[in-house]
């Protein structure tokens, strides 16, 4: 389901470390530095949030808890969401203009989604164009105009609180200072007695819903927050376990014109804001899914599509239950307050995917994007409600937790050569799957420092979705603005110069965002078929596919995945877009087959010499019959494999499996860890050449500037563990302990000493 839009140093201080594991060194303070005091400096997030919160009488913690759970105090450039919500306070403005005034046939093409030629044949364009045509953004709607009712209560600009952090923040503490007052609670300085006003705050017309954003409200300043935003800046909310939110007996809710009805018990996480509208009855008998009885006999569910909706919540909700529609989902996410719509029973097979392999083993959750012009990124209740609830069916159903298996619409396989129309390219470029799959607790190790790679090994490939990952995108031939994304591009040589990669089935501009055939996204797992200084190869798609990996930082290797390559006695071998069995087994089980079901995706070979991670077990090709209740299963084995940027079939009768080749040692070389005058803290990894002793540099922490003196690596605490000391300008030291481990190799600093101000070398 296509997105409507492509909206989308001179060294102070040197010490040499032992490369085990990755180094990742936070901020010094917990509040984070506020960095040089002279005039003309611009205040930082943490100085704007304490000087808001005292002008409108808002405790700190309860105004930067907000903002977190609304944009991770992200400012975004300025720019909106999909759904039209601006800086680091997610206020929001909606005008006509902003948004698409008629469906689109790109919106229409969404619910085309079942993989069934019997069925796409019947699909109605102009019935789907009835149905969204009644449903068009509201925008009158003053959930739809936060900001600019903040922008008033300040007295400021609309452009302003669109475009100014500081104008963004004062704007919401005075929002939330209103929202208590408007409750007739007072302007506490106890957190715990803001919980009105915070759930005013969420925007949500259902009780559920708001008290679903104060939890979550309430949790960040239990536990606390810290974070370094896109632009760099460290940002931190001190913890505050004492902290007891006063829920008031009635629950201030935002405005609403309509509320949907709830009938079944939703399948979701206790705790979560979900509610069940299924899809209507049509006397006619018409349906827009295929009747199952998932995960019984054999159809099992295997993994969790994410996709979004290319129109606004309504409208979508409408055409998914319609039954004379021919496109349904399991689940709608609404962007605003991040309530959970259920539609469909997991036990039937929504029509979502375009590809039948992927409608019978898949769940599909849709998420609310209606794409208003320029919007680039997704709410954050959006976000942590979607992982709660694919974490939930995760473990319900048996899913892993991996980038094979909790996939984007882009990610699903084309079926047959002449099925092209049936591909889709959301969520698109701008949904953060690094930071998603933390929120699954599968973090992806796109913090790390990189490292040395070697040829047959297996990695994760993980683009930062940081300002240092822009790359150059278009729609339609328009280029559009850079910004963050979850991509790499893929060169046919180690050089920007060269040209990227092609793929046989599309024909496309190559800086367009629905080329596929040129895009490594985050999260796949890939084999690596060479390694050039800052450049790596991945086997990808029949070739040999080239991207930036600056110190192997953009790559986590990967350990106890398994390769797939063909037998030693073949050339090249087949691969296919769907599981089907072989043509007996229809005949066995007295069904039609369809004409189609022996056909590989003929345009592409898999090699002799090229490798292939294996995405799961094998299987028995199959097909099922929502008529009779029946699902045909042959004798042929699949083996499912990450061919290029999605997951395609292989048969396991014509390849043999093994273990990656074991990562680069790096235990047995140095680093140097280098300061700069504005405290950056910059880690070069040794390489183990004479030559060119060290990759390139990586940054891993901020804010040294408060130190004078570092010192390290030794193992001070006798644990078999590298740790740093660092002394401060009155003399005190800090020692920050070695952990062991690779994502998180120090501990919180801990003050061992004072005094230390009297020498003037610390080594």
């Amino acid at each position: 389901m296509k997105k409507k839009r492509l909206l989308y140093g001179a060294v102070a201080a040197v010490a040499a470390t032992a490369a085990i594991g990755t180094l990742a060194v936070a901020s010094p303070n917990l509040l984070g530095s506020a960095g040089d005091d002279g005039p003309g400096r611009d205040a930082s997030l943490q100085e704007q949030f304490a000087s808001a919160a005292r002008e409108f009488d808002v405790p700190q913690s309860v105004l930067m808890a907000v903002s977190y759970q609304q944009t991770r105090w992200e400012s975004h450039d300025g720019e909106p969401s999909t759904t039209g919500a601006y800086n680091v306070m997610g206020l929001t403005k909606v005008e006509p203009e902003d948004v698409a005034q008629k469906v689109t046939d790109e919106q229409i093409d969404h619910f085309n989604g079942s993989g069934r030629p019997e069925i796409e044949k019947k699909f109605d364009r102009e019935q789907v164009r009835r149905i969204l045509e009644k449903a068009l953004v509201d925008t009158d709607d003053p959930r739809l105009h936060t900001l600019d009712e903040a922008a008033e209560l300040i007295d400021s600009p609309t452009e302003s609180v669109q475009n100014d952090t500081g104008a963004s923040i004062r704007a919401g503490a005075a929002l939330l200072a209103e929202y208590q007052k408007q409750a007739g609670a007072e302007l506490s300085d106890e957190p715990g007695d803001w919980y009105p006003a915070v759930a005013r705050y969420s925007q949500s017309p259902e009780k559920k819903g708001a008290d679903l954003f104060a939890k979550r409200v309430f949790r960040s300043i239990e536990k606390g927050e810290r974070a370094v935003t896109l632009d760099g800046e460290s940002v931190a909310l001190p913890a505050d376990p004492s902290v007891e939110p006063v829920k008031p007996a009635n629950v201030p809710l935002a405005a609403s014109f309509a509320s949907t009805a709830t009938t079944p018990t939703p399948e979701c996480p206790s705790g979560l804001n979900c509610t069940f509208t299924p899809v209507r009855t049509d006397p006619g008998g018409a349906r827009n899914y295929t009747l199952g009885d998932r995960p019984n006999q054999g159809v099992d569910i295997r993994q969790i599509v994410i996709h979004d909706t290319e129109g606004p919540y309504q409208g979508s909700l409408d055409a998914l239950t319609n039954p004379k529609g021919s496109g349904s989902a399991h689940y709608l996410i609404r962007a605003q307050d991040g309530q959970v719509t259920q539609m469909l029973e997991n036990k039937q097979l929504a029509w979502h995917a375009g590809n039948w392999t992927h409608n019978m083993h898949s769940i599909g959750v849709e998420h609310e994007g209606y794409a208003i012009k320029e919007g680039s990124w997704y709410t954050e209740p959006q976000y942590r409600s979607s992982a709660e609830l694919v974490k939930f069916l995760a473990a319900k159903y048996g899913v892993p937790i991996d980038r094979e298996h909790i996939i984007g619409h882009d990610e699903v396989a084309l079926q047959t050569d002449n099925r092209l129309s049936s591909l889709h390219w959301d969520a698109g470029p701008y949904w953060d799957w690094n930071y998603y799959m933390s929120l699954l607790g599968a973090p992806q190790g796109d913090k790390g420092a990189g490292g040395l790679l070697r040829a047959g090994q297996v990695v994760r490939v993980v683009p930062p979705f940081t300002t240092a990952n822009q790359p150059k995108l278009s729609t339609g031939g328009n280029a559009v603005p850079a910004r963050p994304s979850n991509f790499g591009y893929l060169y046919t040589s180690p050089s920007t110069g060269s040209a990227t990669l092609t793929d046989p089935y599309f024909s496309s501009l190559w800086t367009e965002g629905s080329n596929y055939g040129n895009k490594v996204r985050a999260g796949g797992l890939y084999v690596v078929a060479e390694a050039q200084n800052d450049w790596t190869a991945i086997w990808y798609a029949g070739k040999k596919a080239w991207f930036q990996n600056p110190g192997g930082q953009y790559t986590v290797p990967v350990s106890g995945a398994t390769t797939v390559k063909i037998r030693s006695d073949l050339s090249s071998v087949k691969v296919f877009g769907r599981s089907f069995p072989e043509t007996a087994a229809y005949t066995a089980a007295n069904l039609e087959a369809p004409g189609d079901e022996n056909a590989p995706l003929s345009k592409f070979s898999f090699a002799a010499g090229q490798a292939y991670v294996k995405a799961g077990p094998a299987v028995a090709g199959d097909d099922w019959f929502g008529s009779a209740q029946k699902n045909v299963v042959g004798s042929t084995m699949f083996v499912p494999i990450r061919f290029h940027h999605k997951v395609v079939w292989v048969k396991q009768s014509e390849v043999t499996e093994a273990a990656g080749a074991a990562p680069v040692r790096t235990d047995n070389r140095y680093n140097v860890i280098a300061r700069d005058t504005s405290g950056g803290l910059w880690q070069y990894r040794g390489t183990g050449s004479a030559t060119a002793p060290y990759g390139t540099r990586v940054k891993v922490g901020t804010g040294w500037q408060v130190y004078n003196s570092i010192v390290g690596p030794s193992d001070l605490t006798g644990d078999g563990k590298v740790d740093f000391i660092g002394r401060d300008a009155a003399g005190d030291l800090w020692l920050y302990r070695g952990t062991g481990s690779a994502t998180a190799p120090y501990t919180a600093r801990v003050k061992v000493a004072s005094g230390w101000q009297i020498y003037n070398t610390v080594f």
